[in-house]
C-alpha cells in the first residue's frame, strides 16, 4: 500500500520548538544493510564529538545474540537531513561492542587506524557507485512484465522515456545528497536499462567511507518514497552488465609532476595482491563479486589480474589523461557495488603504501 507522500509536507512544516531530530545511522551484521533510528536532541552539535554514544538491540540485526544484545552506535560525522530538514541531521555512526572493541562490520576503526599512518601520503578517493532500481516485485523497474527491453547499447548517458528508467529518482538523490552536504560529482544513466551511477569524492583519508555510506542510505530513503527497490546486488541479471563501484586513488606523489612512475610501480604491487583485494572487495569475501567478475560485460576476471590504459576490461585502468599528463590517478574496477568502501580504500593502502596485510 502506498502512502500518500503529500500528506507529510504538513508535519514537516511544524514547529519543533528548537529541537533537533539526530538520525543515527550504522552498517548491520551483513556488512551490507544500513539501519537508522532518531533521537531528539536540545540543539543543533557542531561536531559528531559532541552527540552522545547511543545503543540499539544487536540481536534484530545479526550484530549479537539476545543474551547479551545492546551494541552501542559512536557517532563519526554529521550531515543535513534532506528529509526532515529543519536543522535536523543524519548521524555515521561506528558500531561497537560492550567492551568499546569494534563489532564485527564495523571496518572504519581499521581503515582510520592505516588513514592515520599514511596521513601524509594524503590519500584521495573517489567511487563510482552503481546501482539498479527494482519494483517492489524484485523485477527491473520500468522493464516489460513478461519480457526485456531491447539490448544494451542505447541506455548508458541516455535521455527518453523508452531509455532512461527511473531519472526522477536519480535527480532526487543528487539533490538530496548536495543539501546534505555529500561530495557528490556527477551522475549517469548506465549500460543496462533501470541502472544508474553516481560519483562521490574527491574525499581525503576515511571520510570517503562515512560519505559513500550516508550518500546509499539516502538513496534507499529517496527510493522508499517514490515506492521502488535500490538494489546494491552485484549481478542482479545475468547476461547484462553488472553493477560496481570502482574507486578512483591517487597519494600525493602521484598528483605531483612524474607521478606517473608511482602509479606504474603502485599497479605492480597491486597484481601482487589479488587475492587478498578479491577478499575485501564485497561483504561476503568475493562470492558477490564472482558473479560480476567474469572478464566480459567490462569486466575482468576474478582470478586474474590485468592493468592498462583506458581498459575498461582491466582490473586496474590507467585513464587516457593520465598517461598523457604523466601524473594523476588509477582506476581499481574491481570493487563491488556492495563493497564496503571503508575495506577498499584501506586495502589500497595497505597494498601501495604499507606493503603490509593483517
Amino acid at each position: 500500500m502506498a502512502l500518500n507522500q503529500l500528506l507529510l509536507k504538513h508535519y514537516h512544516d511544524l514547529d519543533q520548538h528548537g529541537k533537533v531530530l539526530a538520525t543515527y545511522i550504522w552498517i548491520d551484521g551483513t556488512g551490507e544493510g544500513l539501519r537508522g533510528k532518531t533521537k531528539t536532541l536540545d540543539k543543533t552539535p557542531s561536531s559528531a564529538a559532541e552527540l552522545p554514544v547511543w545503543n540499539f538491540d544487536g540481536s534484530s540485526t545479526g550484530q549479537s545474540s539476545g543474551h547479551n544484545s545492546d551494541i552501542y552506535v559512536k557517532p563519526v560525522a554529521i550531515y543535513k537531513d534532506p528529509f526532515m530538514k529543519a536543522g535536523n541531521i543524519l548521524v555515521m555512526c561506528e558500531t561497537l561492542k560492550p567492551d568499546d572493541s569494534p563489532a564485527e562490520t564495523n571496518h572504519r576503526d581499521s581503515c582510520m587506524k592505516v588513514m592515520e599512518r599514511c596521513k601524509d601520503e594524503k590519500p584521495w578517493f573517489g567511487i563510482e557507485q552503481e546501482y539498479t532500481l527494482m519494483n517492489l516485485e524484485g523485477h527491473p523497474f520500468g522493464w516489460p512484465k513478461n519480457g526485456y527491453p531491447g539490448p544494451q547499447g542505447p541506455y548508458y548517458c541516455s535521455v527518453g522515456a523508452d531509455r532512461a528508467y527511473g531519472r526522477a529518482i536519480m535527480e532526487a538523490h543528487y539533490k538530496a545528497c548536495l543539501y546534505a552536504g555529500i561530495k557528490i560529482c556527477g551522475t549517469n544513466a548506465e549500460v543496462m536499462p533501470s541502472q544508474w551511477e553516481y560519483q562521490v569524492g574527491p574525499c581525503e583519508g576515511v571520510s570517503i567511507g562515512d560519505e559513500l555510506w550516508v550518500s546509499r542510505y539516502i538513496l534507499h530513503r529517496v527510493c522508499e518514497d517514490f515506492g521502488v527497490v535500490c538494489s546494491l546486488d552485484p549481478k542482479p541479471l545475468k547476461g547484462w552488465n553488472g553493477a560496481g563501484a570502482h574507486c578512483n586513488y591517487s597519494t600525493k606523489a602521484m598528483r605531483e609532476d612524474g607521478g606517473i612512475d608511482v602509479i606504474h610501480a603502485a599497479v605492480e604491487k597491486l597484481s601482487k595482491k589479488q587475492d587478498q583485494h578479491i577478499a575485501w572487495y564485497d561483504p561476503y569475501g568475493g562470492k558477490d563479486n564472482a558473479r560480476r567478475l567474469t572478464g566480459q560485460h567490462e569486466t575482468a576476471d576474478i582470478k586474474t589480474f590485468s592493468s592498462g590504459v583506458a581498459h575498461r576490461g582491466a582490473s586496474i585502468r590507467i585513464p587516457r589523461q593520465v598517461d598523457k599528463d604523466k601524473k594523476g590517478y588509477l582506476e581499481d574496477r574491481r570493487p563491488s557495488s556492495n563493497c564496503d568502501p571503508y575495506q577498499v580504500s584501506e586495502a589500497l593502502l595497505r597494498t601501495t603504501v604499507l606493503d603490509e596485510w593483517p
